[in-house]
Order: structure tokens, then sequence, then C-alpha cells
């Protein structure tokens, strides 16, 4: 087993790197080339400024006993496609009954935008959502 982290964005990379090390599990953080990573414990892999290219890297790295950590639900799905296990920075952990949902309300988000419309942002970040994550994510490490 080992974590993949979709890292651009993340800011639960601290946690992760915590229980990882504490389990002596491998961590590969993919970033693209306008964010520079260094925790002193994880592969930092850097690829280029291209749309979606993180995903793809990490997508060709993936083995089916990883666990992926994104906020993307197709990314997610890609993972979930290839037999790994996947969550986001907020503890949901994405399945087989759960992502044509996200899926979809992420294309309706997509469509209304495109329109004109506006969505609501992301809520700012709380203690709970890193300790909802935290919760998760050992769920994960533990099987």
């Amino acid at each position: 087993m080992r974590i993949l982290v979709d890292a651009d964005a993340c800011p639960v990379r601290h946690i992760i790197v915590r229980l990882a090390k504490e389990r002596d599990i491998p961590v590969i953080m993919l970033t693209d080339t306008s964010h520079k990573l260094n925790d002193g414990y994880s592969t930092i892999i850097t690829v280029d400024k291209q749309a979606d290219s993180v995903d793809f890297a990490l997508i060709g790295l993936l083995f089916r006993e990883d666990i992926v950590v994104t906020q993307d639900y197709g990314l997610a799905a890609m993972a979930l496609g290839k037999g790994a296990r996947a969550v986001n920075q907020n503890g949901l952990i994405y399945t087989d009954g759960n992502i044509e949902r996200l899926l979809l309300e992420r294309h309706i988000g997509q469509r209304a935008r495109r329109g004109g419309g506006r969505t609501r942002g992301p809520a700012k970040r709380t203690k709970e959502d890193d300790m909802c994550f935290e919760a998760a994510f050992i769920k994960l490490l533990s099987g």
C-alpha cells in the first residue's frame, strides 16, 4: 500500500505525512511546476502545468491497493476504477455508491456556471474538517 496525493491544493498534507510515518507507509505527492513541496518524508513528483497533468501522472502510478487523496471527483472515479481507495480532504470516502452522484452534481454546477449562473464556493476550512479527514483516513489505512 502507498498513499498518492493530488497535492496542488491539498490542505491535509501534514496529517497524511504524520499518519504515514507512524505506519511506515510510502507517500507520493504529485504537484505541478507552480508549487514547491518538501516535507522530508514524501516522494515529490512534479509534472508540467497542463490541464489534468497531475491527475494523469497519478493514475499512471496507481496500484489496486493504494489510497488516493484528492478533491477531484474525476480523479477519484478513475482511482476507484483501478480498484484503489480514495478520500477527499474533508473525510469523504469515495465509493462506487457515491461517485456517480458526485460527478453528476459537478456536471450540473459546471453547466450552470457556463450559462452565467453562480454556485457557492467551498466553506472556510475548520478544525472539524481536519478531524473528519483524519478519522476517515485512519479507517482507510486500517483496511
